[in-house]
């Protein structure tokens, strides 16, 4: 039964709301409903009791297991002390940024009550996650994996896999993300991380159990669903005496490329396929940190149901290069242009390399400080949030939010200074965007609402004469990317989903001290053809408490 909370409105009138809504924009499509409670609770990922975010009592939070255009109701109960987003990382939400789930968009739920988001997995296929956005959860956990399968009668190109599995990996703190966030909030960067968990757990676990135990049969293929839902580091993910098969990257399928290991950046995600044919004993599972003193390293294992032992022997070593390595990996990505996506037609039969370019837009991050404290930008703009959603701002037409093109469209090579940065775009128009990176660590950007195509990766300064080594054809279309040291990506966008969507670094520290801004893509169209009105269920805060939203 839901759970009712003071002062909102009980949870069966918004799911009625939510269903009336939905109705109108997708009636054909089937409904999914979630109910979950958030709460703080004892977690020990390293062994060290720490106060981690739980969904529904869990840590990590169940996955959300939906089909192509299925409609998403999730009721969302906040039981912490302070106020919580949760935002869905690659899921895009076609003509709703208002339900985004960043400050940019979207009220924060209060404490002690509920919100219900209404999402739809529009137009979309593959493997995806959660996560909380708002005053440095994410470093407490609160995140879970979301799959979104193709519907019957669109081809996969691969057989049906024995079993299926969410793999959530990445870097992890023994401090509270309260300590953590008031580090940051005093002007100080963050040390190396403790550990790296799998599925929320580390080496240090105080329980004699691996991270992660998957079991095998014999000679069957299996897939994993790989996140990097870390805060700052790049890992490496490989199988003791097994080959993995890529075969779909954000939402994309790629060509079937076999790797022994796989770089995964902050905020990206893999699917793999792996055979179990090397039976008669366990194997490590393992994920280690990339680029860092000392290595961190935390292993899982894999047992098939005949095994004569335990794992054995050291856990194999990841690449030991600095960069070249991965990056010739990351080229050596692409998509199946014969694969269908989310729809019948392939994926190939959209020629991006054929279309011209309307803008070119280059963003550089900058390290320094502000007033004495660490900051982080993009553009030499480090961005403050509003005191309202920026979105809300935009719809209700509120004055002094925010200023349009507040962020240059090229590096100025000034210094860092301090702003609610906004970048205005039109929509349906085809841009460029170029990461480059000065700095001596990789990067990780991600854009909400949007998958791009990665047709560019090298070291050195971009120029126009870069765009001859483009990959005009077949590059994979995602929607996070990394940008290796003194070096530079390049991605084409076309602008077809109108709201106000955040530009950020997936590097959580530089996200909340300022690497990031918000994409307004404009139209002057009020056409629900081109973007849904705000939902009757929206929360109002800032100076757009107490408005109202119009009637659906």
């Amino acid at each position: 039964m839901a759970r009712k909370s003071a002062g909102s409105p009980p949870s069966s009138v918004l799911l009625l709301a939510a269903v009336s809504l939905l109705a109108i924009v997708a009636a054909e499509s089937p409904y999914r409903f979630f109910d979950w409670n958030v709460t703080y609770g004892d977690i020990y990922p390293l062994g060290v009791r720490q106060r981690g975010i739980l969904i529904d009592g869990a840590f990590p939070g169940p996955d959300i297991h939906c089909v192509t255009n299925d409609n998403l109701i999730i009721n969302v109960h906040n039981s912490l002390n302070e106020p919580f987003l949760l935002s869905w990382n690659g899921m895009q939400q076609r003509r709703n940024s208002f339900v985004d789930g960043v400050y940019g968009t979207t009220c924060p739920i209060p404490p002690g009550k509920n919100y219900t988001y209404i999402l739809q997995a529009k137009d979309q296929i593959g493997s995806f996650y959660y996560f909380p956005s708002l005053a440095f959860h994410k470093a407490a956990g609160g995140f879970g994996g979301i799959r979104i399968l193709s519907r019957p009668g669109i081809p996969v190109p691969f057989a049906d896999p024995a079993g299926d599995y969410t793999i959530l990996i990445g870097d992890w703190y023994k401090s509270n993300h309260t300590d953590l966030r008031a580090r940051l909030d005093g002007g100080h960067k963050l040390p190396l991380a403790d550990g790296i968990l799998i599925n929320g757990r580390g080496s240090g676990y105080a329980l004699t159990v691996e991270p992660l135990f998957v079991l095998l049969l014999p000679g069957k293929t299996y897939r994993l669903r790989i996140s990097n839902v870390g805060l700052q580091n790049s890992v490496n993910f490989r199988i003791q005496n097994h080959k993995m098969k890529l075969v779909e990257v954000e939402g994309t399928h790629t060509l079937q490329t076999t790797y022994s290991s796989l770089d995964v950046h902050l905020g990206q995600s893999y699917s793999v396929l792996f055979t179990a044919d090397q039976p008669g004993q366990d194997y490590y599972i393992v994920v280690s940190s990339r680029w860092t003193t000392p290595i961190l390293t935390t292993t899982g294992v894999l047992h098939y149901s005949n095994s004569a032992g335990p794992v054995s022997g050291p856990p194999p070593g990841g690449p030991t290069d600095q960069v070249d390595w991965s990056l010739n990996q990351a080229r050596s990505i692409r998509t199946n242009l014969t694969a269908s996506g989310p729809r019948p037609n392939p994926q190939g039969s959209y020629h991006y390399g054929m279309i011209n370019l309307t803008r070119s837009i280059v963003l550089a991050n900058s390290a320094g400080q502000v007033n004495r404290k660490q900051r982080y930008a993009v553009n030499s703009v480090s961005f403050i949030p509003a005191d309202t959603p920026l979105k809300l701002a935009d719809y209700f037409k509120i004055q002094g939010v925010f200023k349009e093109n507040s962020i240059s469209s090229r590096p100025t090579g000034g210094g860092i200074y301090l702003d609610t940065s906004v970048l205005t775009t039109d929509y349906r128009t085809f841009i460029e965007i170029v990461f480059q990176n000065n700095e001596d660590i990789v990067q990780s950007w991600h854009l909400d609402g949007y998958s791009f195509w990665v047709v560019g990766l090298d070291g050195g300064q971009w120029t126009t004469a870069s765009r001859n080594q483009y990959n005009l054809r077949d590059a994979v279309s995602r929607s996070t990317t990394q940008v290796y040291p003194k070096s530079w990506t390049a991605i084409y966008i076309a602008l077809d989903n109108v709201g106000m969507w955040n530009l950020r670094s997936e590097y959580w520290a530089r996200q909340y001290l300022g690497q990031q801004f918000y994409l307004r893509v404009f139209t002057t169209s009020t056409s629900l053809r081109d973007e849904y009105p705000i939902p009757k269920n929206a929360l109002l805060c800032g100076r757009a408490a107490g408005r109202h939203t119009r009637p659906m």
